[in-house]
């Protein structure tokens, strides 16, 4: 190249833009399938709307009026880059171009930097609180209403155990199991001019990403989280609680899992548990089909 101006800089950051856009737009993640994006505008967001799921009743006398803001449960935005450097000997020697992978691999750990938020979080979620208090999966969540028609009683969303953690999740509804709340997208810049001081007193040009967001949990009740063994027994208490669950009117949510979240040392399990005809024993697999099977490696023991 010779030469480099502030011509050839763009150009050559066009081209690494272009390949940290194919590793992010080739990256397969998953977290807008059990998460929810919400786009925040400050520094931290107020949900105090978790804990309701509305359902139709029947208009007899006033409407009954439910309160959105019964809880208070605040999501604090992190602030997260990634960040590379190029000798400035390299791009005057044209060399810049071994670069590229480096560059699509950045794209790609950007996209997928959400699933790592959330599934950690999700695995986290024994011993971490949610909106009611209590860890998101727990065996004391209150539900009802002091002094109503449906007193407080508590309801369990996890069977215990000390294996590896799976999870059964209803993500089929606008609210989900989990939260990924988004201040600043994942964008890609430069420090590549002569009089900063990176260049100037290292010879090197500086390329970074940074985002700011967080991930938070959504509502429980839309959840199962089990370190029991993952089989068809085990299988079929989470289902059944979960579809039984009910909110503090005391009415049935209509909760329906649709996805088995499971890490590496579960895959086969799951696998076999939804897409088998038959189980271990022989028997005809009555779970079959009735889950998508999501693995991450970031469900895992804490």
């Amino acid at each position: 190249m010779g030469i480099i101006d502030r011509a050839n800089l763009d150009r050559i950051f066009t081209g690494f833009k272009g390949a940290y856009a194919k590793g992010f737009d080739g990256a397969k993640s998953v977290y807008p399938t059990v998460a929810m994006t919400v786009p925040s505008t400050t520094s931290e967001e107020i949900y105090g709307w978790l804990g309701q799921l509305p359902r139709m009743r029947e208009w007899i006398g006033d409407r009954v009026i439910k309160n959105l803001s019964a809880h208070g449960f605040t999501i604090k935005n992190r602030k997260f880059e990634s960040t590379v450097s190029v000798p400035r000997e390299r791009i005057e020697d044209d060399h810049y171009g071994i670069f590229a992978p480096a560059f699509e691999e950045l794209g790609k750990a950007a996209a997928e930097h959400p699933d790592e938020l959330i599934f950690d979080l999700l695995a986290k979620g024994f011993t971490s609180e949610c909106y009611d208090g209590q860890y998101f999966f727990d065996t004391d969540h209150p539900v009802g209403s002091s002094g109503g028609d449906f007193p407080v009683t508590s309801v369990a969303n996890t069977d215990g155990g000390a294996g590896e953690p799976w999870f059964l999740l209803d993500c089929s509804r606008a609210i989900r199991p989990l939260i990924y709340q988004e201040r600043i997208p994942y964008k890609l810049t430069a420090l590549d001019d002569d009089t900063d001081e990176k260049v100037f007193f290292r010879d090197e040009y500086i390329y970074g990403t940074r985002a700011r967001s967080n991930a938070g949990f959504g509502l429980w009740q839309l959840a199962w989280g089990s370190r029991q063994t993952l089989d068809a027994a085990h299988y079929e208490v989470g289902r059944n609680a979960m579809q039984k669950f009910k909110g503090d009117e005391g009415r049935l949510l209509g909760v329906r899992p649709t996805h088995l979240v499971v890490g590496p040392d579960n895959e086969k399990k799951a696998f076999d548990l939804i897409n088998a005809a038959t189980l271990e024993n022989g028997a005809s697999n009555a779970w079959k089909g009735t889950v998508e099977v999501i693995v991450t490696p970031w469900v895992h023991a804490a």
